[in-house]
């Protein structure tokens, strides 16, 4: 009988809880259309707004003031405009900010354009540049608009947990407006959108257990809303068109029902994850000396290792992992599959070369698994030493038929 995979790859996609599977599949015998005003679009209709509340108390939001999407990538999109309403009002914003390590939703700029948007630097951990970010919006010119700043709360690769409550005062003093891509932090790390100074979260159902295809924004108030991006029926008071995917909205209510549940039982991840996390760090550090840990001095995810071993690919390792069983990331799952560099590697400041390592893990995650992780690596490390030492033996030996 063949060995179960082990799987170390949840902040790509976390596997479906049995609640919010339970609740989708309850959710597919609802009949109503949830804008429908009979008894069975009623039906549909409190299941939605079920639903808005949960995510809405898993950010501290309340639930007026939630939308939902079709993931997290409409979310930014929807965003990042320089068009947004307060009331019947237009309200332009002129310029675009974003960090070097976002997402690609982010990195996109949405409905900017090109010369809208400003790029901020990272420091060598992956935090970003806080004194760029503040001569930056002392510069911005508001007679063309206000600053808009979008920067993830963590970072999808490397677990870097961003300062928010810094970043939000700083955006706050400009008179701008803040995004925070909560993506990989929700479930994983308390979130609070008042007290990261936040005007918008970006949240995704299936990175906290629930099923793939829905999204939502979670804003501070509704008195500042982005023009619409998908228009048509008014659903989702006009933020939102498109009759609600009601299946997806309930497994993504479930979900985060459970994610809140499992922090106010202190049963989150840091009781366990850290104990997965330290000994893989600790075990791959003692396997080879050089190898790099990024984003190791700063406050990560408690669930989240990007390792890089110099001398051996990304993906040469990725392989050797997935013929071990073992499934993970060489950089972020969000371009169909490409291994390619990692933009977040590259603005950290390290050589294009460097490739990494995702490890993202959950609560079945064992300490057996981190074994069976680090005898992989093991055998990856010494085969890097036997390729080395062979090229050196193959150089020396040149060099002396050269000499003679």
């Amino acid at each position: 009988m063949p060995k179960p995979r082990i799987y170390f790859d949840y902040n790509a996609s976390a596997p479906l809880s049995e609640a919010a599977r339970e609740a989708v599949v309850a959710a597919l015998n609802v009949t109503g259309n949830p804008s429908s005003v009979h008894q069975e679009g009623r039906a549909a209709r409190a299941l939605v707004e079920s639903a808005r509340r949960d995510v809405a108390a898993l950010c501290g939001a309340k639930p007026d003031h939630v939308f939902f999407t079709s993931g997290a990538t409409e979310a930014a999109n929807t965003l990042l405009t320089p068009l947004y309403k307060m009331g019947r009002s237009e309200l332009r914003l002129s310029h675009l900010y974003v960090s070097a390590t976002e997402h690609p939703c982010m990195l996109s700029g949405g409905r900017f354009a090109a010369e809208n948007m400003t790029v901020l630097p990272v420091d060598h951990q992956g935090i970003v540049d806080l004194d760029v970010l503040e001569q930056a919006l002392k510069a911005h010119d508001k007679a063309k608009g206000l600053p808009l700043v979008a920067v993830q709360w963590a970072n999808n690769e490397t677990g870097v947990i961003q300062p928010v409550e810094k970043i939000g005062a700083l955006v706050k003093a400009a008179g701008g407006f803040f995004i925070v891509d909560a993506v990989q932090a929700a479930g994983r790390i308390a979130l609070d959108i008042a007290a990261a100074s936040a005007d918008y979260l970006i949240l995704s159902s299936h990175k906290i257990g629930g099923p793939k295809g829905v999204g939502a924004v979670v804003a501070i108030s509704d008195l500042v809303m982005p023009s619409a991006l998908v228009r048509g029926g008014g659903q989702e008071k006009g933020h939102r068109a498109g009759t609600e995917a009601l299946p997806l909205i309930a497994g993504f209510g479930a979900a985060a029902r459970e994610a809140l549940a499992a922090q106010q039982e202190g049963s989150n991840l840091p009781r366990w994850s850290d104990t997965i996390r330290t000994t893989i760090e600790n075990g791959v550090r003692r396997l080879a000396d050089d190898v790099l840990v990024h984003g190791d001095a700063v406050p990560r995810l408690p669930n989240t290792s990007f390792i890089s071993l110099p001398g051996m690919k990304a993906e040469t390792m990725q392989i050797a992992f997935d013929l071990g069983g073992i499934a993970l990331s060489a950089g972020s799952a969000c371009s169909s599959g490409k291994v390619g560099a990692s933009h977040v590697l590259a603005a950290m400041g390290y050589e294009d070369e460097c490739g990494a390592l995702r490890v993202s893990t959950e609560k079945s995650a064992t300490m057996q698994d981190a074994e069976a992780f680090l005898t992989i690596f093991e055998r990856l490390v010494a085969r890097r030493d036997q390729t080395r030492s062979q090229v050196q033996a193959q150089f020396s030996g040149e060099s002396e038929n050269n000499a003679a």
